[in-house]
Parts: structure tokens; C-alpha cells; sequence
């Protein structure tokens, strides 16, 4: 068995947290709408989810995720599909309810299946760590790639989108 494990090891095919199945469920629970009331992922089971990380001041890639976001969204309108966007703040000190009920109005996104979430910093990091969103603050900044994560209906992710992937539409 050890051997076995080893050899896994050596070449790259041991299961690694990447590949692990992740479930909605498992993920931190407490966190707050941009109107300020309790909201617990688990409560989107029976819907697709598409999940990413921002902060509400950011300026280079969460408007490029949001906008890949709505491409998603867009998409699965034309095919009769629907889905539960989610967009988690990085920044617990800025990101709080009033950030993203700014955020939310200023782009438009005022349907009822986008949902902007913010928590405390242990359950943001938590989360992050889980799903492979890697941040960092830098100043006034948080420093952070372009990534989503899509869970299935049953809340068990199906796929990781990052920079590599082109066309995030193309996913669904």
C-alpha cells in the first residue's frame, strides 16, 4: 500500500486537494447579502451555482470575472437555463453590505439570482483556501487572478475556471 502511495506520489497521480470533491455544504455558511440579511450557500442546493471571490473597488480582474460572469449568464437565458451567481468579497473590512450594494447597482446586476456576500476575514480565508482562490493584500490592494468555481445542482463543483480557460460560457 505504501509503495503504491509512493508511486502515486512520484508521478503526479495522487489525489491532491485540487481534485478532491468539494460540496457546497462544506464551505463556510455565515455570511451576509449586500442587504445586510444572513445567507448560507447550502440554501442554493437544487440550483447550478457559479461562484468567484472580488473586492467592490477592484479595477482589473474582478470586472474581467464579472464580465465572463455575465457571459455565463447571458448564455444560459438563451437556452431557457438558469443558475445562482455568487460573488464572495475578499476584503471583509471594505467588502461589507453597503460595498456591494453599491457594486451590484452601479453594473446593473439587480437580478435575484446574483448574490454578493461578505464575511469575517476567518471565514473568507477559509473559503478561499478551500475552493483555490490565492489573495494577498498589498497596500490598498488585494492581489488576486481571475478564477470561478461551478457546483451542480446537487452542490458538488464540477468545474475550476481560471485565466487558461478562454471562454467561461463554454463551461456550462
Amino acid at each position: 500500500m505504501f509503495r503504491a502511495l509512493l508511486l502515486a506520489v512520484a508521478t503526479g497521480c495522487a489525489a491532491s486537494p485540487a481534485h478532491a470533491e468539494i460540496r457546497l455544504d462544506q464551505l463556510p455558511q455565515s455570511w451576509s447579502d449586500d442587504a445586510g440579511k444572513p445567507f448560507k450557500l447550502d440554501d442554493l442546493r437544487g440550483h447550478r451555482v457559479v461562484l468567484t471571490m472580488a473586492y467592490a473597488t477592484c479595477h482589473k480582474f474582478c470586472p474581467m470575472t464579472i464580465d465572463q460572469m455575465k457571459r455565463m449568464q447571458a448564455l444560459l437565458d438563451a437556452r431557457g437555463e438558469s443558475a445562482e451567481f455568487v460573488v464572495v468579497g475578499y476584503d471583509p473590512d471594505s467588502d461589507d453590505a453597503a460595498a456591494w450594494h453599491e457594486y451590484r447597482t452601479n453594473r446593473r446586476l439587480n437580478r435575484g439570482n446574483w448574490h454578493f456576500l461578505s464575511g469575517s476575514r476567518d471565514a473568507t480565508e477559509r473559503f478561499a483556501r478551500a475552493l483555490g482562490f490565492g489573495f494577498w493584500k498589498y497596500d490598498e490592494h488585494v492581489m488576486h487572478d481571475s478564477r470561478a468555481v461551478v457546483f451542480d445542482a446537487d452542490g458538488v463543483q464540477t468545474s475550476a475556471l481560471g485565466p487558461e480557460t478562454k471562454r467561461w460560457a463554454d463551461v456550462l
